[in-house]
């Protein structure tokens, strides 16, 4: 680790583990989802997302421009952050996936009810109504698979370097 605190551009050692990455799937419902535009530029949002089967399940309206620059071009992009969440340390992840656009029945009836839970938690009758909301006849149902991760954990930074964690940042293991 000493190594590692005298070369700060090298920070390939300060991955997140795979618990911390549950973890953070299991704290964090937000994400920004990033794909390329009608013009090749790249384009993000920040959206709600769920974490089930090894991959990432997002929704949309078929009304949204990026539904259809995602059929064209399925290489996206989706960035995950613990800010905002019960994680204290700085945490993210990266993954660059592929994208499947699903409108059939079967996964709107498989994941809209699992997306509002997650979104509600503890609050059946809240999760209900924005079910209800969901399953609108545009809805559409994008499964991101990953491809290439990137994570990083600053709690194994910090401890490099307490001298320059930050005051908000609790010193020690989260």
């Amino acid at each position: 680790m000493a190594e590692q605190a005298k070369n700060w551009e090298n920070v390939k050692s300060y991955s997140l583990d795979p618990d911390s990455e549950q973890a953070l799937f299991d704290a964090q419902i937000e994400c920004t989802f990033i794909w390329a535009g009608k013009e090749g530029w790249p384009m993000g949002v920040i959206v709600n997302y769920i974490f089930r089967e090894g991959r990432f399940w997002l929704t949309a309206s078929e009304e949204r421009p990026r539904v259809n620059q995602i059929r064209k071009d399925p290489r996206v992009s989706i960035a995950i952050t613990s800010k905002g969440s019960v994680i204290k340390e700085r945490q993210s992840l990266t993954y660059k996936c592929e994208a499947i656009v699903h409108t059939d029945r079967e996964t709107l009836d498989r994941i809209l009810p699992e997306f509002a839970t997650a979104m509600r938690p503890g609050e059946p009758e809240k999760a209900a109504a924005f079910l209800a909301m969901l399953d609108s006849p545009e809805r559409v149902v994008f499964e991101l698979i990953p491809q290439t991760r990137i994570g990083f954990d600053s709690a194994k930074m910090w401890a490099a370097s307490e001298a320059a964690r930050p005051s908000d940042s609790p010193s020690g293991k989260h």
